[in-house]
């Protein structure tokens, strides 16, 4: 009896223990729901290692949930959800809603120069701060907290293949922004669809073609399951489907919390570019495998390049100058990338 007594005594104050090395940071205890779309995924991976960080931080007063496929409302509602609290962030895309984040739209600009992963990094990071992207946000009763770094875009579809530039003309693609407007420049009608809608418009008939982060989302969205074909070296652009928190739920924490939030950006942006080399790795020989690879000629993408690329960053300036600085949103954006080479 006595030697269970010991035995349980020492159980105790080892759990004792334990927890208060794992409560580094004292606080209240907070409970924050996140709205995202589609399921858990590569670009899910960071704000669930931020959730167990916090948790283990604070000894499990300061939780974080994130509430997938659209539990907490539709994913082209997500910043009408932050500016009524009713949760504490989101995850968004930018090119869901361009009326909603002008300024964001300048990160589905074809061609940018961010195609280098840590150029990539080191451009978004810096943006995320930009007065005119946070301006975006204060619109919405949100702040940027950290980007989905989303890699550069590729093309699946139905039917035929398109083996030459000019054969996208007349189909119906999904791309948002900046990206759609250069697929229309080859001819095809481009629709701005959510990821969780294309998979049922790939059913339906009613697209020949999608874009998406290659390759995780192709796989995460189930799109090549329905596709016959796609491209491999287009890269034609990327977008922004990053993260935002409550500006309200994120003031009324303790400045110990706060920092806690703001400290692990980092732990987001680099557990985010693991999993989409993890899932690359898997899901480039299985489209190798069953989908017909198609790859242009150097000389056929500069040629797209130039019609599709600087011509329509113009055009985006011209149209947005007169609602905020949009000449100086894309020259920011432009030197950081540049400020990474030299690094």
């Amino acid at each position: 009896m006595r030697k269970a007594l010991i035995t349980t005594s020492a159980m105790a104050a080892l759990l004792l223990g334990q927890s208060a090395i794992a409560a580094n940071i004292d606080g209240p205890s907070v409970f924050w729901k996140i709205s995202m779309y589609g399921n858990p995924r590569a670009l899910t991976s960071g704000m669930e290692a931020l959730a167990e960080k916090v948790k283990e931080e604070t000894g499990g007063k300061f939780q974080i949930k994130i509430f997938y496929a659209e539990q907490l409302g539709p994913a082209r509602e997500a910043l009408d959800g932050l500016k009524l609290n009713a949760f504490e962030g989101a995850g968004i895309c930018n090119f869901y809603h361009p009326g909603k984040n002008p300024a964001w739209m300048v990160f589905s600009l074809p061609f940018l120069p961010i195609g280098e992963p840590e150029v990539d990094i080191y451009v978004r990071k810096k943006m995320f701060e930009h007065p005119a992207i946070v301006a975006d946000m204060e619109k919405w009763n949100a702040i940027p907290y950290a980007s989905g770094l989303l890699p550069q875009f590729e093309f699946m579809g139905k039917g035929t293949p398109p083996e030459k530039l000019e054969d996208w003309k007349g189909l119906q693609i999904r791309a948002g922004g900046g990206l759609g407007d250069a697929m229309e420049q080859l001819g095809a009608t481009k629709q701005t669809l959510s990821a969780t809608e294309t998979l049922t418009a790939f059913q339906n008939g009613t697209i020949d073609a999608a874009a998406f982060p290659f390759t995780y989302a192709h796989a995460a969205f189930k799109i090549d399951e329905e596709a016959d074909w796609y491209t491999a070296n287009m890269a034609p652009g990327t977008s922004e489907c990053g993260w935002v928190l409550n500006k309200t739920s994120f003031e009324a924490l303790p400045d110990s919390y706060q920092s806690l939030l703001m400290d692990n950006r980092d732990l987001v942006l680099e557990t985010v570019q693991r999993a989409y080399a993890k899932q690359d790795a898997v899901n480039l020989v299985k489209f190798e495998s069953t989908l017909h690879k198609i790859e242009y000629s150097e000389e056929k993408l500069d040629q797209f390049r130039e019609v599709a690329g600087q011509p329509i960053w113009n055009e985006w300036v011209k149209e947005n100058q007169s609602s905020f600085d949009a000449q100086g949103v894309l020259d920011a954006l432009l030197s950081y990338a540049a400020e990474a080479r030299k690094q």
